[in-house]
């Protein structure tokens, strides 16, 4: 594992994949939608590898059974809604923490570090899924999908994020699991940190070089602490 890494002042961090294994839900939704336009429904493993660009592209994504392409456009009109519908009563039920997230929340708390998180997943997803699963108090800052004009793996949400707490880019990481992550700290000026377990369309996050990859959050505290 590389240890170049600078210590940070401020960490933002990924929800999806990286502090939630939100799938259960999104795929539950992803059926019922399904199940309602009368089509087949997609499974939980197929939802696992198209998470990861918010809902829209999720939904396009089910209705083409494939990570690229443009569904029907009246199609998607009407699937669109339902997903909606459905996730906003289910955002939450089954979705839970990947074990070490409060460990290492409560380290770098504990440590000073600020932190934030910057999300694909809208707003009104977002805090809801947040504080049902007690950790919204942590974060001093939550920049979700639909709050700016661009999201990752543009910059700007990073960017945002760290000029509203005070923080330069060169002192800042971003903890993340997909290769959306890497980009838009890359191009923030961040450092980029990743977890092994998340999802990144199937795709071994290795291969998009982050600065360290790392199988659970409690390895934060090992990780940080060797830095200069």
């Amino acid at each position: 594992m590389p240890v170049a890494l600078k210590k940070p002042k401020m960490v933002l961090i990924d929800v999806d994949g990286t502090l939630v294994d939100s799938v259960p839900d999104l795929a539950y939704c992803v059926d019922e939608m399904m199940q309602g336009l009368g089509l087949p429904e997609r499974g939980e493993a197929a939802v696992r590898q198209w998470v990861g660009n918010g809902v829209e592209r999720l939904v396009k994504r089910a209705l083409l059974n494939s990570i690229d392409g443009e569904p029907d456009q009246a199609l998607y009109g009407k699937a669109l809604p339902i997903f909606m519908g459905l996730y906003a009563k289910n955002t939450s039920k089954r979705s839970q923490l990947y074990p070490g997230v409060m460990e290492g929340l409560a380290y770098l708390s504990s440590g000073g570090f600020r932190l934030g998180s910057v999300t694909n997943k809208a707003e009104r997803f977002t805090q809801p899924l947040l504080r049902d699963l007690e950790i919204a108090p942590y974060f001093e800052i939550v920049v979700s999908g639909d709050q700016l004009p661009r999201k990752k793996p543009d910059p700007l949400p990073l960017l945002h994020a760290a000029q509203t707490l005070g923080a330069v880019p060169a002192d800042c990481l971003m903890l993340g699991d997909s290769r959306s992550d890497v980009k838009a700290a890359r191009a923030a000026g961040f450092q980029i940190v990743c977890v092994s377990y998340g999802y990144n369309h199937g795709e071994d996050i290795r291969d998009y070089a982050p600065d360290a990859v790392i199988d659970s959050m409690t390895e934060l505290s090992g990780l940080l602490e060797q830095t200069a």
